[in-house]
């Protein structure tokens, strides 16, 4: 299934009304896989406020992400508008600290919990 106009503009309007945006598996109070579950908890360890959008409600939105980041699987994570990477990729940058220097960078609040 292509990324048609409709699924690419309700894409842009989420990564444009939302600072931070995972395109998940589930929602972020109940993931439906482990790499959800692990993005949720790196970016709730963080502190980040962000909107999970769960993929498995709209079949459109599940396949038109893919295509929208030219990126394979999902979770997807946004950050201002620019796509990170997936469960991997933000593991890897959570634990070298990288992760959290771009998101305030980006200019996203981050508030940790203490």
């Amino acid at each position: 299934m292509a990324l048609d106009e409709g699924t690419k503009q309700r894409i842009n309007k989420e990564l444009a009304d939302n600072e931070v945006v995972l395109f998940m598996k589930g929602t972020p109070v109940f993931p439906m896989c482990g790499f959800s579950a692990a993005s949720v908890q790196i970016l709730s360890h963080l502190g980040a406020r962000f909107k999970g959008i769960n993929v498995l409600e709209d079949p459109a939105i599940r396949d038109g992400i893919k295509d929208f980041s030219d990126w394979p699987t999902i979770p997807q994570l946004y950050v201002k508008g620019e796509f990170v990477g997936g469960s991997d990729i933000m593991k890897e940058m959570f634990m070298s600290g990288e992760l959290g220097d771009f998101m305030s960078g980006q200019g996203v609040a981050l508030e940790p919990a203490t």
